[in-house]
């Protein structure tokens, strides 16, 4: 082989290996769709798509809420927990009107959100470790509010948000929809966004320039808590039911999967709102696929664990470039 041809195979080589973080979630998405098509019985039918999107369209409202943190170069491990927040103060507050019952759910996101915005902007602790208290204590503030029982709800117009709708889709797949607009509106068209990322990519270099950083870093703390209610409160209204102890349960982990499969690196100063979309999507036909091909519970861990180390490798590699 000449020296042209080796130099030729390297470029080719390095395009693909800088084509892969941007594009390699949504040719995954392709390829796994291409065999459940010819492999999956029933998997083009609109009963099956339809559970598909609204199981991930949780996951998709609380992914969103988690890029903005770690566009930030943040973590919020106590999205779970908010989420179980709401799902407790649903059932005592819907007789006051579904209005009233979903502000409370929200303002409860914004008082936890408020608490990690502060720790971490004002008082300097560590993502993690100020996001972790609320990850333990959050679910077991939930379970008192709740009684630790586990309560149905009637209200028709509240179960119309997550079993209702619109034009033959969803209403909670309309409101996912939505709200992934909004979000990447807001990283990609406001001075907010472009703060927030200018924060992710060099916090000393934004605060020696005088933008205001504690501020902004609150703010993300409190929209990530938000959408995490939002989702909290619409898996609720779709399973008809509050359960404290369950709803949310380790979904940070989900979030935090399909934002770095998305190609939002962990390092900040990037976030991909429409990448993190696909990783959601991704990982949960990787769920379906499994399932319905009968494999054990084990084997998709295995799998999402696979996903994950492969996104990060690739993610690395990019960065070393």
């Amino acid at each position: 082989m000449t020296a042209a041809a080796v130099a030729l195979d390297r470029k080719d080589l390095s395009k693909i290996k800088a084509w892969l973080p941007k594009y390699g979630v949504y040719l995954a998405i392709v390829l796994l769709v291409v065999y459940n098509i010819f492999f999956t019985p029933y998997f083009l039918t609109w009963s099956n798509l339809r559970i598909q999107l609204i199981q991930v369209a949780p996951i998709v409202i609380v992914a969103l809420g988690m890029a903005l943190v770690i566009g930030t170069e943040g973590i919020d491990l106590s999205v779970g927990s908010v989420m179980a927040l709401a799902a407790a103060l649903i059932p005592l507050y819907l007789g006051y009107g579904v209005v009233a019952a979903i502000v409370v759910s929200l303002l409860a996101g914004v008082a936890v959100g408020l608490i990690n915005g502060v720790l971490v902007a004002k008082v300097g602790l560590q993502p993690i470790v100020a996001t972790l208290a609320l990850f333990v204590g959050g679910r077991g503030l939930a379970v008192v509010i709740s009684g630790g029982q586990l309560k149905d709800i009637h209200d028709p117009n509240f179960i119309r948000l997550g079993s209702g709708d619109l034009f033959g889709i969803p209403i909670l797949v309309w409101i996912a929809a939505a709200l992934v607009l909004v979000v990447a509106f807001v990283v990609r068209r406001t001075v907010f966004g472009r703060r927030l990322l200018a924060i992710g990519g060099n916090r000393p270099a934004t605060e020696l320039a005088g933008l205001p950083v504690k501020r902004v870093l609150i703010t993300v703390y409190v929209l990530c808590s938000v959408l995490a209610s939002i989702a909290g409160l619409l898996s609720v209204a779709r399973i008809q039911s509050s359960d404290a102890s369950a709803v949310g349960l380790l979904i940070e982990l989900s979030a935090i999967t399909a934002v770095v499969v998305g190609g939002t690196p962990l390092t900040g100063g990037r976030v991909r709102v429409l990448g993190t979309v696909a990783g959601a999507l991704l990982m949960q036909l990787v769920i379906a696929t499994m399932i319905k091909h009968n494999l054990p519970p084990s084997t998709t861990e295995i799998a999402q664990a696979v996903i994950i180390l492969i996104a990060v490798y690739v993610a690395r590699e990019r960065k070393s470039r």
